[in-house]
């Protein structure tokens, strides 16, 4: 597995643009390949996209975790180099129009054979869930439902191995105690004292980091 942030609140790598929002690549063996989030500035998310060689005619289809701006708001952007996207929603966000295929999402399903969505939870926000070698890695938009709740939600598809994505104010330090990766990105406010409660497995994001499993 593979994951590539594309857009994220700071930078990693030289050159790419940083801006209030999240997006990634995620690729995993044998499945299409999947953007998660668009980011807030569709012209940032393809610039970003360019300077990193994703090109948006690779992307099969889109997850979106919930339909706040900074996650929704390049996705237009992309369908209009790309309309052959299948999209996926949480089932309270609006139908984007423009996509090939909008699939509403409600209860938690298998997307593809190692690929999986929580269903939208606490009425908001859905997250994603990639079984890997190592177990289960969620990635979050904004984790806005409680984490208890999506951390609940997606062992349901196996053990949890490792989360990336926006934290917002999580506090509840504990639930990361058996995790071997944690990467915080974009909205999360308590980056230091999470970094310094598990340093071991504390990954830096930002646009361009990437990260193989």
């Amino acid at each position: 597995m593979k994951v590539t942030i594309v857009y994220d609140n700071t930078v990693y790598q030289k050159g790419l643009k940083s801006d209030w929002g999240f997006s990634c690549l995620v690729e995993v063996e044998n499945t299409p390949r999947i953007l998660f989030d668009t980011g807030s500035s569709g012209s940032i998310l393809l610039s970003n996209m360019q300077k990193l060689n994703i090109d948006p005619i690779s992307i099969d289809e889109v997850f979106i975790s919930h339909p706040h701006f900074d996650h929704i708001g390049g996705l237009q952007s992309l369908l209009q180099v790309n309309n052959e996207v299948k999209v996926y929603i949480p089932i309270s966000c609006f139908k984007p129009p423009g996509a090939r295929e909008v699939v509403s999402i409600e209860r938690p399903q298998q997307i593809h054979e190692n690929v999986f969505s929580t269903g939208e939870l606490d009425g908001i926000e859905q997250s994603m869930a990639i079984k890997t070698e190592r177990g289960i890695i969620v990635i979050t938009g904004c984790s806005h439902p409680r984490m208890a709740h999506i951390l609940q939600a997606a062992s349901q598809f196996g053990e949890l191995y490792g989360i990336i994505g926006g934290l917002h104010g999580f506090s509840e330090f504990d639930l990361f105690k058996n995790l071997g990766l944690i990467c915080p990105t974009h909205c999360t406010q308590h980056k230091a004292e999470i970094k310094s409660l598990y340093a071991e497995n504390y990954v830096d994001g930002g646009a361009g980091r990437i990260i193989l499993l």
